[in-house]
């Protein structure tokens, strides 16, 4: 089943600024949030694809990538970083939205596990330079990230032993305290973050001698990137989980990946296209011959007919760079130059001004009157 369009989901359009982007989820949140549809699949399920919606709407980088290639360019990127999105991921991660923690239902940020605070690693970003092959052909990486990994000692927890941990006596586990107030309108419950265990439902009682109760020590990790054929410059791939580790047990951050491209010795990206410029003599021009043009994948002989003329383009279909999309490749264009020699021999000389006079060496008038247009017209021919 394809997914709908993100912008869709929310019912906001392209333009939408970041507070409307907000404002719509909030919106979609209340209206199917589990505590008022209690066992409706149905409503729980677009609750969550509100929230997928939000996580790549709501980040300027995703969005940029979403706005520019659609689903297909999204990669692992959506769903918590192409993770199966739990309603602990959405309540941990965008709980803070709706002010204080709470949407003011009892089941989201009460008591239980959803109202404790998952901690979050930061992303890392690093960049990949790939070749002209690399870019058309697609490729595998394998990346040495230094990180913040899990501490062995503990497994993350930050504490020392299975007894280092104590359950918090101001939340009593649940990770939030609730304030109740009365209002012209009636009761008004309001639930925020628990200020003793920062959200967490338990204190640390002894720390882990290794990392001192972070949960966390430096390292290292080798990654596998695939990248997909036809990225470009400048572009960002997302890795889930694969940034730097939280403390104490908590999700990790994702792994960007920033594309840079190595310049080829001989061919110029032009998007999906792909330019040579191919020099050749008066001569060679005039009689016409057989040339060796590069490609990605090898040379490939193309026919130059005779009295081929300066600035003509050939056109090499398919043999440029696919879309990253998938939509088709992009073609190869041969640029035709007349290279003019800027010193000669007096033999030269005489042998060329013998030719000059001649009657097929004079410019024809009707070529002399062609327009601009007509010449444009003729290099594509």
């Amino acid at each position: 089943m394809s997914k709908r369009d993100y912008y869709e989901v929310l019912g906001v359009s392209k333009n939408a600024t970041a507070e409307e982007i907000k404002k719509a989820y909030r919106q979609k949140a209340i209206q199917f949030h589990p505590d008022k549809n209690p066992g409706d699949k149905a409503s729980e399920e677009k609750f969550k694809e509100a929230a997928e919606a939000y996580e790549i709407l709501s980040s300027p980088e995703k969005k940029q990538r979403y706005d520019q290639f659609g689903h297909a360019g999204m990669g692992n990127q959506g769903g918590f970083g192409g993770q199966h999105m739990t309603m602990e991921d959405i309540f941990s991660s965008f709980g803070d939205i709706f002010g204080g923690g709470g949407f003011g239902f009892s089941g989201f940020g009460g008591g239980g596990s959803r109202g404790q605070r998952v901690n979050r690693g930061s992303n890392l970003r690093i960049k990949v330079t790939l070749n002209l092959s690399e870019v058309a052909n697609g490729c595998e990486k394998k990346l040495k990230v230094k990180k913040y990994i899990a501490c062995d000692t503990c497994n993350g927890s930050g504490a020392k032993g299975s007894g280092g941990h104590a359950t918090c006596s101001t939340c009593k586990g649940s990770g939030q305290v609730t304030r109740i107030s009365n209002s012209i309108f009636g009761q008004i419950q309001q639930s925020s973050t628990c200020p003793t265990c920062s959200g967490e439902g338990k204190i640390i009682t002894q720390k882990c001698e290794k990392c001192y109760g972070e949960g966390l020590v430096q390292g290292e990790e080798v990654v596998t990137v695939k990248i997909p054929a036809g990225v470009g410059e400048g572009m960002q791939l997302s890795v889930g989980g694969k940034g730097n580790a939280a403390r104490r047990g908590g999700v990790p951050g994702d792994l960007l990946v920033l594309i840079a491209e190595e310049e080829h010795s001989e061919l110029i990206r032009d998007e999906n296209d792909l330019i040579y410029n191919l020099f050749l003599s008066f001569p060679d021009l005039a009689l016409g011959l057989t040339a060796e043009i590069p490609t990605i994948d090898g040379k490939v002989k193309v026919k130059i007919e005779a009295g081929t003329q300066p600035e003509k383009i050939l056109r090499l279909r398919g043999k440029g760079i696919p879309d990253v999309n998938g939509y088709g490749k992009g073609d190869l264009l041969v640029k035709i130059h007349a290279w003019v020699p800027q010193k000669l021999t007096s033999e030269e000389r005489k042998q060329l001004e013998k030719l000059q006079q001649l009657p097929n060496f004079q410019v024809p008038e009707e070529t002399k009157e062609r327009n601009f247009f007509d010449r444009v017209k003729g290099m594509f021919e």
